[in-house]
């Protein structure tokens, strides 16, 4: 897996010595100056990479249609730092063995079987034809990086006040981006993060947005301290209202499960009983309290268009957007059952916004099961993680994940959430957070 990595952080440096632009030039010293201080103080590598997931640009190192999707090969400045964080910390085990590589957690034999499975399909793709070009290499070694982000809070978060500080940069990146995104309203388009280039991506945005409030939720709920509840409506507020304008309605959807969760474990479970029964009950009322846009976006799931993609179910037509997706799962089905064990390899299939179908096809019926495998690992571990936990601030940072959690896999019917670098590598930092917190003594500096 590590010696991937390796083999992309060196396509990637000789792709830049070709340029041979100042711009790389100075970005080549400022990653040995980033590998020579993490491989002296670890924790400052998980600090700039939490400040960069979000708030980093991209560039592009290829004309379109270089990569899958007729996009062009672009990459982010966090994909770089990451890169380095972990061959600098690759260097610091080699050197110091008593380190270790990877720490046990009940994680580690699905994320294996997940990457193996999708590497296997990948390089039966390029076998057979049907991955063309080198997106497919390139997806996987995204795949690698989120799981780098985890394995490496999980091996170098020590104590528990270390893995609050972490957090709390977490949670100042969301509120930094969510003031960008709140500023972009009075623009008339759809909310997105920062540095998505041209075009952004709103509905990217949205899954994030989600994976916080649910852990501003849990917090809220859990914690005994005035303060802490104070904080964390105000982040949810500030969160709220970005999330709102995204205009994604998979991201709105989201919000029910993460609602029920919260509703079905939380110590506070009348209350949010009650408030789900209201959303559920007075929904149709409810929704016409939301500023406009967000009603004629959830209104326009129900309207075709004349000459457009329109699927019917029953009386029920919908949109072009909808009916697209619905489409492309129906040929996603359909080519999988002519591929069905390891399918067409990433990105060796038609492109399609929605996570589940694309797991079945590029990776067939193998990737599928390693999938599921790992989403019922985490959701196990993580709720082992809650049960464990007797701090309230814990409990409510362990609640809040598995509710982001419940309302990303709801997310992803309609978006590649569990791909997507914006959302996987924050997620996979919290998840790492959270399997840690048992194993720490609140008040350990």
């Amino acid at each position: 897996m590590f010696g991937l990595l390796l083999l992309g952080a060196s396509l990637l440096a000789s792709r830049a010595l070709v340029v041979a632009q100042f711009e790389y030039a100075l970005g080549i010293v400022a990653a040995g100056a980033v590998f020579i201080l993490v491989f002296v103080r670890t924790e400052v590598g998980l600090y700039l990479a939490l400040l960069s997931m979000l708030l980093s640009p991209e560039f592009a190192l290829g004309g379109k249609g270089t990569l899958a999707e007729g996009r062009e090969v672009l990459i982010r400045a966090e994909d770089v730092l990451l890169m380095v964080v972990a061959l600098s910390w690759l260097a610091k085990t080699a050197v110091n063995k008593e380190l270790g590589l990877v720490v046990a957690t009940p994680l580690n034999r699905p994320i294996l079987a997940y990457l193996l499975t999708t590497l296997a399909a990948t390089l039966l793709g390029y076998l057979t034809g049907t991955v063309k070009t080198a997106a497919g290499f390139f997806y996987v070694l995204k795949y690698m990086e989120y799981f780098v982000v985890y394995y490496m809070v999980v091996n170098n978060v020590q104590t528990h006040t270390q893995a609050w500080r972490l957090v709390r940069v977490a949670f100042f990146t969301a509120v930094v981006v969510s003031l960008i995104g709140i500023g972009q309203i009075p623009s008339g388009e759809r909310v997105s993060a920062p540095f998505e280039g041209e075009v952004g991506e709103p509905n990217t945005f949205g899954g994030y947005l989600l994976i916080m409030m649910g852990l501003a939720a849990g917090l809220l709920l859990e914690s005994p301290r005035v303060k802490t509840r104070v904080w964390s409506l105000g982040f949810l507020v500030v969160l709220a209202i970005p999330f709102l304008y995204t205009l994604s309605r998979a991201s709105y959807l989201g919000v029910l499960p993460l609602v029920a969760v919260l509703a079905l474990l939380s110590s506070r479970r009348r209350l949010m009983t009650g408030l789900l029964i209201l959303l559920l009950v007075g929904s149709p009322v409810v929704v016409y309290l939301f500023p406009s846009p967000v009603v004629k976006r959830v209104l326009y799931t129900f309207e075709p268009e004349a000459g457009q993609p329109t699927v019917r179910l029953g009386q029920v037509a919908f949109d072009p957007s909808t009916s697209e997706r619905l489409i492309n799962m129906q040929q996603a089905f359909e080519g999988w059952v002519k591929r069905p064990i390891l399918g067409y390899g990433v990105t060796g299939f038609m492109f399609m916004d929605a996570q589940y179908p694309r797991i079945l096809v590029e990776t067939g019926v193998l990737g599928f099961a390693a999938f599921l495998w790992l989403v019922w690992a985490l959701l196990r571990s993580s709720l082992g993680a809650f049960r464990a936990l007797k701090e309230p601030t814990d409990r409510g940072l362990a609640l809040g994940f598995l509710a982001g959690t419940a309302g990303l896999l709801t997310h992803a019917i309609g978006a590649n959430s569990f791909i997507i670098v914006r959302i996987m590598e924050p997620f996979w930092f919290f998840a790492g957070i959270v399997a840690m917190l048992p194993l720490l003594q609140p008040g350990d500096q």
